[in-house]
């Protein structure tokens, strides 16, 4: 549907016609077409695995930033981020849960810390010096969304992998 008619084409109605609902059914159960485009969103950013062993810290989180990058800049990748952040915060419809963690953001960034923490949990256990996540966060993965989604030109592996050094740098 969004291929033949382009994404200015897509409308609660013709998600609920092409899925063989009314439309009510899918204003239930997201609320607008911007919730519903952010929970898709985060099942496409989801990590298909655990991150992949390199056998060191700095090995395995540059592989994961270089791929993390190398996903998300993608046409498609760079749509899914955007519709992740641009989902309704459950703060502001009525009814709906507070919890922060229930927003498209929060979900999409708990993926990232989950595989940052399998990254953390492996190194440790290795005996190595491990920032936190909230560190890796800040420092590499927030880099990363804001070029991503603001200044997408310059974003090379090398970017990620200087991100990477200056974390580790800087970890006590």
């Amino acid at each position: 549907m969004e291929a033949a008619e382009g994404r200015a084409g897509l409308t609660v109605p013709a998600i609920a016609a092409a899925a063989g609902v009314t439309p009510s059914t899918v204003y239930r159960r997201w609320g607008d077409l911007a919730t519903l485009l952010a929970d898709v969103a985060v099942e496409r950013l989801r990590p298909d695995g655990p991150p992949a062993d390199h056998g060191g810290l700095r090995a395995d989180l540059a592989a994961w930033a270089e791929q993390f990058t190398e996903e998300l800049a993608t046409p498609a990748g760079r749509r899914y981020l955007r519709d992740a952040v641009g989902g309704a915060d459950p703060d502001d419809t009525p009814g709906a849960a507070t919890t922060p963690s229930t927003t498209a953001a929060h979900r999409c960034s708990d993926h990232a810390a989950a595989q940052l923490t399998a990254i953390g949990v492996r190194a440790a256990g290795r005996g190595e010096a491990v920032p936190s996540v909230e560190s890796l966060l800040d420092t590499v993965v927030a880099p990363l969304v804001y070029r991503l989604l603001f200044r997408p030109d310059g974003l090379t592996p090398a970017y990620a992998h200087a991100l990477v050094e200056a974390a580790l740098r800087d970890h006590p």
